[in-house]
């Protein structure tokens, strides 16, 4: 041990070349001392002379070698589990994301429709949860927003401000900044943002919070208890968001406005009851009943697309990481999807 260990190259020329052999005996008797070494060195030579079916006699080993030996051996080495995962074809990837596209299609369509049944419920007073659950959604998604709703309206109403007097003041119409800044904070970018920042915030935790729930299985419980999921922890969560969405909307709306007034002070030396009668006068409740109906159908995105995606959470701890961001795309794309159609139903209408 000291000159480092024996090689098993030895033994194994004298197999290859030597007289046929059928049974490999160890002779142990002069070992005094043994250590991890040994196990290696008859590790090396058992591959070698199972590929050529001769029986390794491992009787005369000493008694703990036997064990680490039988141990070793006792479960062949997977060979495969280095090699790279075979390359689908272009046809064979398509097919697959045809076969998921449609799966996740089915599952969605029957999450909404489940929504719904478990919505009729609650008007009709026959659905089950707990009401402390709700009012703390609601605390969460609602007022423990405020902070970041307000910082990032603020900042938008002041780039649609500059953005606008920049042009508006080469014609010498500064003045209807409050106009751009009022009516784009109402229709659209107020219900907008707000709608990305919740979906970025509670939509995550939405989703976050029911996938560690399926990977503790708590959800099979509820089920195996009588408990219905979509009732005791989607409906509450919806009803959050449907009733916190537009009260963050209308706050983000004046929120925005402010930003706005602070450029139009500032840069365009406009005073502030000039600024606060240009708003009033270009703004009406239909602009804020629209802006506000979106919010209503963006609250109802974010939390189906966080409760969806963490129920179809897998059972691991990369799972949850997954549906929570698939919950945040899924909710922005919807958002801007929906926005995109709303609007252009609002103009069909003349609203």
């Amino acid at each position: 041990m000291r000159h480092g260990l024996p090689s098993a190259n030895e033994v194994l020329q004298e197999i290859e070349f030597g007289p046929p052999v059928k049974r490999l005996v160890f002779d142990t008797k002069g070992l005094t001392d043994w250590d991890s070494g040994l196990l290696t060195f008859l590790i090396k030579i058992a591959r070698q002379t199972a590929q050529r079916k001769i029986v390794v006699v491992a009787s005369n080993l000493p008694e703990g070698a036997q064990r680490l030996y039988k141990l070793a051996t006792a479960v062949p080495e997977k060979t495969d589990t280095h090699k790279a995962p075979a390359r689908m074809s272009l046809v064979a990837r398509i097919g697959v994301a045809g076969v998921d596209f449609t799966r996740g299609t089915g599952e969605t369509v029957a999450f909404l429709g489940e929504a719904a049944l478990a919505f009729l419920r609650l008007l009709r007073g026959k659905a089950h949860f707990r009401r402390s659950d709700l009012w703390l959604t609601i605390q969460e998604c609602g007022p423990q927003a405020l902070p970041i709703v307000t910082l990032v309206s603020v900042l938008v109403g002041l780039i649609i401000a500059y953005m606008g007097a920049v042009q508006l003041e080469q014609f010498g119409a500064g003045i209807f900044v409050a106009n751009l800044v009022g009516l784009g904070m109402a229709r659209e970018l107020g219900p907008m943002m707000t709608g990305i920042l919740v979906a970025g915030r509670t939509g995550a935790a939405f989703a976050a919070q029911l996938g560690t729930m399926q990977v503790n299985e708590e959800i099979d419980a509820f089920k195996t208890l009588g408990i219905t999921p979509m009732e005791f922890l989607v409906l509450p969560r919806m009803l959050a968001l449907m009733l916190m969405m537009p009260l963050l909307t209308l706050y983000a709306d004046l929120m925005g406005i402010l930003g706005g007034a602070i450029v139009g002070v500032t840069m365009l030396d406009l005073g502030v009851v000039e600024y606060y009668e240009q708003t009033r006068n270009s703004l009406n409740l239909r602009h804020f009943s629209t802006g506000l109906f979106k919010s209503v159908v963006f609250g109802i995105v974010v939390a189906i697309a966080g409760c969806l995606r963490g129920i179809q959470s897998g059972r691991s701890a990369s799972a949850v990481g997954q549906a929570a961001t698939s919950a945040v795309v899924t909710s922005i794309v919807f958002i801007i999807v929906s926005s995109s159609i709303l609007t252009i139903i609002y103009q069909q209408l003349g609203i």
